[in-house]
Order: structure tokens, then sequence, then C-alpha cells
């Protein structure tokens, strides 16, 4: 009999293992699931070597997998301007000020998590309410969604944006009537430039923005940074009991440094990187997703997918929706692809067995998105693809049919919602028409349709707190008859971020739940999770967090 390295007594332990969903213990060795069941079953397995711990009644549950991250962007925003949550560009002012005075070498003074909230109350171009907080350096707001950023003078000047650029479908450098660029910078392509002038060089937002690599290649000084920024990003995520990352961006150089470290025993999360395929690539480039699956299948650093974007978002009118704003009637928003682009290249990625993931706020984007996974199907066949549509804000109720049909994931964000409470819900006939609400953020809608959903945070659009999204899933607000329930049950919940998740990463014989021989990827709350009143979820913290058996985050010592 294999002696346990560790072992977990007096737990709460949840499973997700449909036919033994409950036990007190378990043991691991070997970076597996040695055994799972009562404690006097498991303290069979202990020798003097063993660690024990007692988990004193707290929750034990499989280690969390967030499916929806931007990794390298939110380990760099760790150490950005957070500007998170205020509403007043006076807020901005000292903080600003004060952060720029502390950083005089700091390229480009970058503020991250900026609300849209900054620059509605007012006509004047952002650039130059930017000027009067920071006027002789580059100083730039990055919003919370990853889709607008609002620059000033002198970065737009350094960036070559001032006057303008041509840009690829679907970015847009707003222009004044002045003939000045107004700062305000939609989707990547547009912002992309100004973000390159950071400390990083803009090496974090590469595989969000070109999905491409460095060039020139970044320098042995510069991987090491990187690797040092990444290391702090996945202490992070451990510590809110996170085991699987999967990346929303990606490209080659992620996977290198990830593959460095883990080679050198410093990653402390699995992580899976997509192919990103942008809609001004050549189809040629598809093989490139094929050589990345091909080059990168260990046990903790893995790709097999590609991502996509289909549109934007609804905070800046760009999520496409098959209705126009209400406050903007001649804007459907902006799709990013064109539809036979896309289509074509749902068919070649399909064929060549790939995932594919695709990004899609608006009704009309859900819409393509299907249609290119039908037009992919049609033409390949039919397989367990697990092809996924990410977001999904608003759908119509035949795509909600069609999602079934085709056997497609609905991946979403809880704390996204207009009744999460983490963002302000929009205002009556703004973004959604009233009959519009109902099929808004649908999540117990799909649940029920038999769609399989999986929840993630989309980090660092909101923080990678697990406990805090659960508690928006199953205690949502209740914003008025238009919006109906769609509250979830926290252990529907808990398994969409655990083994749904990992099922959707055709991982479910690996991670996702606690049985013999899966890997010991494992969190220990700091409380009995279901003695949690729902409001005062987010209050429950990580006490221990294991990624293959070893301990990747501790808080203190049970």
């Amino acid at each position: 009999m294999i002696a346990a390295e560790i072992i977990i007594l007096n737990g709460r332990v949840l499973t997700m293992v449909p036919d033994a969903p409950r036990a007190s213990a378990l043991a691991m060795a070997n970076g597996k699931i040695l055994a799972v069941g009562s404690d006097d079953d498991i303290r069979l397995l202990s020798t003097s070597q063993t660690r024990v711990i007692d988990a004193g009644g707290r929750s034990v549950l499989p280690g969390f997998i967030d499916s929806h991250v931007h990794l390298f962007q939110g380990s760099a925003e760790l150490d950005f301007l957070p500007v998170g949550g205020l509403t007043e560009l006076e807020q901005v002012r000292q903080i600003a000020q004060e952060y720029a005075s502390s950083r005089p070498e700091e390229p480009l003074i970058q503020g991250v998590g900026a609300l849209y909230d900054l620059f509605s109350s007012t006509d004047e171009a952002p650039r130059l309410l930017l000027d009067k907080i920071i006027p002789d350096r580059p100083f730039a707001l990055l919003a919370a969604d990853l889709h607008t950023v609002w620059a000033n003078t002198m970065s737009l000047k350094q960036s070559g944006l001032l006057n303008g650029a041509d840009m690829p479908e679907g970015s847009t450098v707003v222009m004044g009537d002045d003939g000045f660029a107004t700062g305000t910078l939609l989707e990547t392509g547009a912002f992309g430039p100004v973000l390159a002038l950071s400390r990083t060089g803009g090496r974090d937002m590469l595989g969000y923005v070109t999905g491409g690599d460095p060039n020139p290649p970044a320098t042995l000084a510069e991987r090491e940074a990187d690797k040092v920024m990444l290391r702090k990003g996945l202490d992070h995520v451990a510590a809110h009991g996170i085991t699987t990352l999967h990346n929303m961006d990606g490209n080659f150089y992620q996977l290198e440094l990830l593959s460095e470290l883990e080679a050198e025993g410093h990653l402390k999360a699995r992580v899976q990187v997509p192919f990103h395929l942008k809609n001004f690539d050549p189809l040629e480039r598809i093989q490139e997703a094929a050589e990345m699956h091909r080059s990168y299948q260990s046990d903790m650093v893995w790709s097999g997918r590609v991502k996509m974007f289909m549109d934007g978002v609804m905070e800046s009118r760009t999520g496409l929706k098959t209705r126009a704003y209400p406050d903007d009637p001649n804007n459907h928003g902006e799709a990013v692809f064109d539809p036979s682009h896309f289509n074509e290249s749902c068919r070649l990625i399909d064929a060549l067995g790939l995932q594919i993931s695709v990004h899609a706020v608006g009704d009309m984007a859900v819409q393509r998105v299907l249609d290119g996974y039908e037009y992919a199907q049609t033409a390949n066949g039919k397989r367990d693809a697990r092809h996924r549509v990410e977001h999904i804000e608003l759908i119509t109720e035949a795509d909600i049919t069609r999602m079934k049909r085709l056997n497609v994931v609905a991946s979403m964000q809880p704390r996204h919602a207009a009744f999460a409470g983490f963002f302000t819900p929009p205002k009556p006939d703004t973004v959604f028409f009233a009959d519009e609400c109902a099929r808004a953020y649908p999540w117990e809608t799909i649940r029920q349709a038999g769609i399989p959903l999986a929840f993630s945070t989309d980090w660092p659009v909101v923080p990678v707190d697990v406990l805090a999204n659960i508690q928006c899933a199953v205690a949502p607000l209740d914003l008025g008859v238009d919006w109906p329930a769609q509250g979830q049950s926290l252990l529907n919940s808990l398994k969409a971020y655990t083994a749904s998740n990992a099922w959707m990463a055709f991982k479910e014989n690996h991670t996702g739940s606690l049985r013999e021989g899966l890997a010991a990827d494992v969190v220990i709350l700091d409380a009995n999770i279901e003695e949690t009143a729902p409001h005062s979820l987010e209050a429950v913290s990580v006490a221990m967090t294991f990624c293959a058996g070893k301990i990747t985050f501790e808080q203190g010592r049970l």
C-alpha cells in the first residue's frame, strides 16, 4: 500500500463526484489523490512521515479552475496604478500624481481598472482631462473591461495616434472636431501602441492585442523580469484557491515563459494558453495553432485551443446587438470578424481537432459565433468539440435552442452581470431595452436549457476572487420585474468552478473532482461554505491550496 504524503482529516469534503459527493478525509501522494473517504479509513494510510492536516470542519474542495483569465496582464496590473471603483477624475488626480512622483523613471503612468463613469459626465476630450492631471509624461487609463483606453496628449504623441491612424476592423481612434484624437481608444488595435509605451513594453498585452510575439525578441533581462511578474501573479491566484487557469489570450512567448517556470519549479497553477487568431490574420496562421498544440502538452502547460473575438463590450457600445442601442439608435456595435472569414476559420480550426473559444457579448455576436460553429459542424461532421462562447451578456431564445443542439458550452462570468453588484447596473433604455433584460446574463436560463455552464472571473476585468464571484451567482441583486431570477444554487456554482471547468477543457479525468487517481489539486477554505450565509460568501477566505499535491498557498498552519 502506498503511504500518504499528506492527509486531510475532519473536513467537509465536497468531491464533485456524483455517486460519492461527500466525505470527511482524503490522502495525497505523488501528486495524485490517493484515497477519499472517512477519517478512520484515511488514517490507515498515514506514516510517521505523513503530514496530517485537521481541517476542523472546514470545506475541502477540488482546486478552483478559473476558465477565463488574462494571466500576464493580471500579473502586470498588480504593480500598475489601481483606479478601480473611482468615479471622479479628482479622485484619480491625487493617487496618479503620487504614483508618478514616486516613479520618475516610469515610461507610462498606466492606471488600471478604470470605469467609464470617469468620462461620462463631460463633453471635454479625455486627453485634455488627463492632461490636467499629468501633462508632461505619458499617462493612460485602461478600462476595467480591457476594451478601452483613455490617453493623454503626451501618450498619443509618442504612440503616433494624436492625428489618428488606420485601424483594423473593430478598433477605433475616436477623433475630435479639432482634427486630433480625443484620447478615447476603442479596442486592441487602437490602444495597443499606447500600452507598448509601458515598462513592460506591452509584452504583457501582446497575446491580447496582436496574438504575436515580442518583436524584436525580448532580451534575457526582459524575459527574467516577465517571469518574476508572472510568479507574482501565480502567487496571487494560488492565494484564492485556484489551481488551473484557462488563459484567454496567447502567444508562443507566454508558453515559453510558463514552461521555463515549470522547469524551474515555480509554476503554482496549471495554465492553458490558446492561439489568438485576430481578424486581420490570414487563414494560414491557423497552422501556428496546430504547432502550438503539438509543442506544448505538459501536465502543467498546454494549448489545444484557439481564441477569437466577435465583438467588444456593452459599456463602450461596441458589443454587437441585433437591435441598436436604445441611447444610440444608429449603433448596433462593432463586428470584429467578417462572417465568411470567421466561418472558414472555424472550419479549419475544427478540422484540426482544436477547441474554439470566442468572445461574444451581444446577441448578434453570439448568433454569428454559432453560425461559425454550425458551419464547421456541417463541413467536418459532429464531434465532441466542446467549443465555447465567452460572456453571452445577451442572447436570443432561438440561439439558446441552437447552443443546445450544437453542444456548445456557455462560459460566463457572474461578476459581470448587471445584477451582480460589482459594476453599476445600466440605466433603463441605455444598453438594453426593457424586453431585452429577460435575455441578459441568462445563467439559469442556459442551465435549465441543458447547456453546459462554466463560471470564471475574467481577471483582471474583475478580481480573481472565486468566492466573491460565487456570491454574485448565488445571491444576485433584485433589479425589478424586467430582470428574471438567474440565481444559482451554491453547489451548482461550485461545480461551475471545478468539475464543469475541467470537463470543458477535456480534463475531467485529470482535475476538477476529488477521486482516487486524479491530480491532487485541492483547496481548504477557512469556513464551512455550506453553513455560510449567501451574502457573506465573499468573506470566506482560503486556508490552503494544493496543486499536484504541493502546497502553493498556506494561511498560517493548519
